[in-house]
């Protein structure tokens, strides 16, 4: 299975959850998944024993089979990991993938087609992923009731295959041009 496959790569980072669904050929994981691993542990040669990744899609869920990402959402904190994704991941996309993700840097809903993908991009101020894409999906907690966590996201990708942004597809190039600069509140935490 092509997430048990990840997971003995190290690429799955602060995992919530890995594991098979009901239904028989599909795995589901929620956590992190890596984008750019982190260096080796000094004196270390096993792939699994490396430092904090350098890039991450952070909150992400993934439904796949044997060997093709079926639905994936997350957060990118800048657009410009997009092309990351796609390079290192290209072999288990297809034109059917289901994307929803998240962007930090961007204003408004966008829609850019990379290597024959569509990924939906939503901006992301505030908030939890799955609880944000839940919303965006219109799944009651009721949906989810009684279900695995792996089932879930079987679950969100249902609703997923459906959802459309109200926007024509862009290029990547395109989309770029529209990012927006990203300020942080430093107030936060205790004082």
């Amino acid at each position: 299975m092509l997430l048990e496959k990840y997971d003995s790569q190290g690429l799955l980072w602060i995992t919530t959850l890995v594991g098979k669904t009901s239904t028989a050929g599909l795995s589901a994981f929620r956590g992190d998944l890596v984008l750019v691993e982190g260096e080796l542990r000094e004196g270390s040669t096993n792939i699994r024993d490396r430092k904090t990744p350098e890039m991450v899609i952070n909150q992400s869920a993934i439904l796949a089979d044997s060997d093709k990402i079926l639905f994936i959402n997350g957060l990118f904190f800048q657009l410009e990991d997009l092309p990351v994704f796609v390079e290192k991941y290209k072999e288990a996309l297809t034109p059917e993938t289901v994307t929803l993700f998240y962007v930090q840097n961007i204003a408004k809903p966008i829609q850019v087609v990379l290597d024959g993908v569509v990924f939906n991009l939503l901006p992301h101020q505030e908030g939890m992923i799955w609880n944000l894409m839940l919303e965006e999906l219109y799944i009651e907690k009721s949906d989810l009731k009684g279900l695995s966590g792996e089932d879930k996201v079987i679950t969100a990708y249902e609703a997923a295959k459906g959802y459309k942004i109200k926007a024509e597809p862009i290029s990547l190039e395109a989309a770029l041009s529209q990012t927006i600069e990203v300020k942080k509140d430093l107030a936060g935490g205790p004082v």
